[in-house]
């Protein structure tokens, strides 16, 4: 007996941190696959080009899937913050002002979703599908069929720029405002009981609403709160590459679900959190970097790309059958 429940314990603990063994596994074989790999401007690469978005993305993501649903608008909230943010910059309005408005179009994404599923019952995944496809359709009429919005070489406020290519402390700003974003939603988890509300809402909603919570209220907040994360990304974005793309954010969409789905495998309860989907995030950056390194092109990055996801995921699911059993 004392021998299959040290054999369980065992499993338990390869299940929560097979999450890190994987990122050991593909550093390592990339640092000897890739000579260039290890190099510090790589490095800084990964962490600001690769995993910056991706992590405020996913983090948004997380909000919605932690509440028990899931939110494929997310790249939707991203585009419309960065139109706003580009059309009031043209408009030679103060950037503090197109900061407003980018946060403000964001949560308008969030709170058109929290309407359909908290006032009209419809499911998170059939609501933002549709905010997906309406959001899509109307960027292509704002641009003219999709035409992109560029920004002036010169005449761009130093402040925009910063925000996109500054430094505090020798650290990369983008890099500075996910951290802030990553650490405030881990605090809204931990330290507040909204977050422990959330969390019960997506493990045990029945149980959530016979105790006399508003569910409906706090799932319209979740969704307001992940459009409003998502275009912190779409601000960042515009601002490291002066112009907008009408549906660029959706290129986000799929790496940010598998991160966060990665990421249920750091948690003993195989809940969302925090943590486990900045390791997913880390990791499908790690991978994305080094098969560009080692000369795969684009479609083959997807593919192991999915592989990847489909094998942590696949490792975890039977490792907690084998508890289970």
């Amino acid at each position: 007996m004392s021998a299959s429940i040290s054999a369980g314990r065992l499993i338990a603990r390869l299940s929560r941190y097979g999450l890190i063994l994987a990122l050991i596994a593909v550093f390592s074989i990339f640092s000897a696959a890739a000579p260039t790999f290890l190099t510090t401007g790589n490095l800084q690469s990964i962490l600001v080009n690769n995993f910056t978005l991706l992590a405020i993305v996913s983090i948004a993501m997380t909000l919605a899937v932690s509440a028990g649903g899931i939110d494929l608008s997310v790249g939707t909230a991203v585009d419309f913050a960065s139109f706003a943010f580009v059309s009031l910059v043209l408009a030679g309005q103060p950037v503090a002002l197109a900061l407003l408005a980018a946060l403000l179009a964001g949560a308008l994404v969030g709170a058109f979703n929290a309407i359909l599923i908290s006032a009209i019952g419809v499911s998170p995944f059939l609501a933002t599908l549709g905010t997906l496809f309406i959001g899509r359709s109307i960027q292509q009429l704002l641009t003219n069929g999709g035409n992109p919005v560029y920004l002036p070489p010169n005449g761009v406020p130093d402040a925009f720029r910063f925000l996109g290519h500054g430094t505090i402390a020798g650290l990369p700003v983008p890099l500075l405002i996910a951290a802030v974003v990553i650490s405030s939603v881990a605090v809204l988890y931990s330290q507040t009981r909204f977050g422990r509300v959330v969390l019960s809402i997506g493990l045990q909603p029945s149980v959530v609403r016979y105790s006399g919570i508003a569910l409906g209220r706090d799932v319209a907040v979740i969704f307001i709160l992940a459009g409003t994360v998502a275009a912190i990304a779409g601000i960042i974005l515009t601002s490291t590459v002066t112009v907008y793309i009408p549906s660029s954010g959706n290129a986000f969409l799929l790496n940010a679900i598998g991160a966060t789905f990665i990421g249920t495998t750091f948690s003993p309860l195989g809940r969302p959190n925090v943590a486990g989907t900045v390791l997913g995030v880390l990791l499908l950056s790690i991978v994305s970097n080094g098969l560009l390194l080692t000369g795969l092109n684009f479609y083959w990055q997807q593919v192991g790309t999915g592989s990847l996801i489909f094998a942590v995921l696949a490792f975890s699911f039977i490792n907690q059958k084998a508890v289970g059993a």
